[in-house]
């Protein structure tokens, strides 16, 4: 039941939104069969978002980030990057999809914490959902340098979020309060600040399967 909303060759249904507080757009291009985002210049960054709006719905991709930029992924989001996130904070002191409030309140959903490189984890021992796995089990299930999948679905407004990683189920949160319309674009991030001009977020295979 997916659908591919991202043909491999062109950015076809996707746009550069210049209007969120971390810049004007960043870089986005299209390499060897994926969309490669970076700082176009010395902190500035941005979303690459569908022109398609989607309300309930569950979108997978691969992905094979340099280990420095801050990413994301947007659910529902608006031009202003205003989103549900789940989180492609790809570098020490981040995380993979936790849920973070994006321009809508800033909550913080994780289980595990990354290290100075990403085989290596801590976990959040009063995290809401707790972690599936140990700091020995990360090390199997996450490939550095290789493509791995990230998923998530979101459904109702207030929303309940699920996300995986590798095929593993991660998160699981539901909201208590409306913050966004029911529909929104699904929305890919280059965070501003700092110079990440030569390193580069990668994401592939990127489909959809909308939830009825």
């Amino acid at each position: 039941g997916f659908t591919r909303i991202f043909d491999g060759k062109s950015l076809k249904g996707w746009r550069i939104s210049d209007k969120t507080g971390h810049g004007t757009g960043g870089k986005w291009v299209v390499e060897n069969g994926a969309i490669v985002g970076s700082q176009d210049r010395p902190g500035n960054g941005g979303i690459l978002i569908t022109e398609k709006q989607y309300g309930d719905f569950e979108v997978a991709l691969e992905m094979n980030n340099d280990y420095g930029p801050d990413s994301g992924l947007f659910l529902r989001s608006n031009d202003r990057g205003q989103a549900y996130q789940a989180m492609i904070d790809y570098h020490a002191g981040g995380n993979l999809m936790g849920v973070y409030g994006e321009g809508i309140g800033g909550f913080h959903y994780r289980n595990f914490t990354l290290h100075e490189t990403p085989d290596k984890i801590t976990i959040e021992t009063n995290a809401a959902y707790p972690c599936p796995f140990t700091p020995e089990t990360w090390k199997r299930i996450w490939k550095h340098g290789e493509w791995n999948e990230l998923r998530a679905r979101i459904v109702g407004n207030p929303p309940r979020i699920t996300t995986w990683i590798n095929g593993r189920k991660v998160m699981e949160w539901q909201d208590t309060e409306k913050r966004l319309p029911d529909t929104g674009g699904i929305a890919l991030q280059v965070h501003g600040g700092g110079d990440y001009t030569s390193q580069f977020v990668r994401y592939r295979n990127i489909r959809v399967r909308e939830i009825k």
